[in-house]
């Protein structure tokens, strides 16, 4: 059972993003999100920081280290780094399609968002280069595959977020990360 925390969450965030889709995010303030959903400004910023939080909160960057970091070191860059990005997507439960590809939607198809979701990506970029570099991979080798990796995730949600036809998340990370794996059987 959802704590009272979760369950707060989870109502401003459904919240924001009916109040996003029906007023565009630009136009939508903190204080509408909060007071559609029944509580304060001070309550929305204990659950998110700033408005572009509710659909850029990426809690998957330590996840993808640790996956990395379980990949043997002897492996290429890129093949650990498309292997750990595999293994931590199957390590979590699915989330919920429709709210994550409403989510993915919004944030793409606002201009003043996709500088934060680059920021986004150059941090997991960085989090996990500094895996690479760590376990002895040199700096060059290893930013590409982490770009590389990360491409293709953006590639696969924003793809997936447009797809009227279902597919699940899963299978669209796991196409984008097939097309860098290099099969050797």
């Amino acid at each position: 059972m959802a704590t009272r925390s979760e369950r707060t969450r989870q109502r401003l965030t459904e919240v924001a993003l009916a109040l996003f889709a029906r007023d565009g995010y630009d136009q939508t303030t903190v204080a509408q999100i909060a007071d559609a959903a029944g509580v304060t400004q001070m309550t929305f910023f204990r659950h998110f920081p700033a408005k572009e939080r509710l659909l850029l909160d990426d809690p998957y960057d330590p996840l993808m280290a640790k996956a990395v970091a379980a990949q043997p070191a002897s492996l290429d860059p890129l093949t650990r780094v498309v292997r750990g990005a595999r293994a931590a997507w199957h390590s979590i439960p699915a989330p919920e399609g429709d709210l994550v590809r409403e989510r993915v939607r919004i944030a793409a198809s606002t201009p003043s968002l996709r500088a934060a979701m680059w920021r986004n990506t150059a941090e997991s970029e960085r989090v996990i280069v500094e895996q690479l570099v760590a376990s002895g991979a040199a700096p060059l080798p290893a930013r590409v595959a982490a770009a590389a990796t990360m491409a293709a995730l953006t590639a696969a949600l924003l793809e997936w977020s447009l797809d009227e036809e279902g597919t699940e998340l899963g299978a669209a990370i796991d196409a984008a990360l097939d097309v860098l794996e290099v099969r050797r059987d």
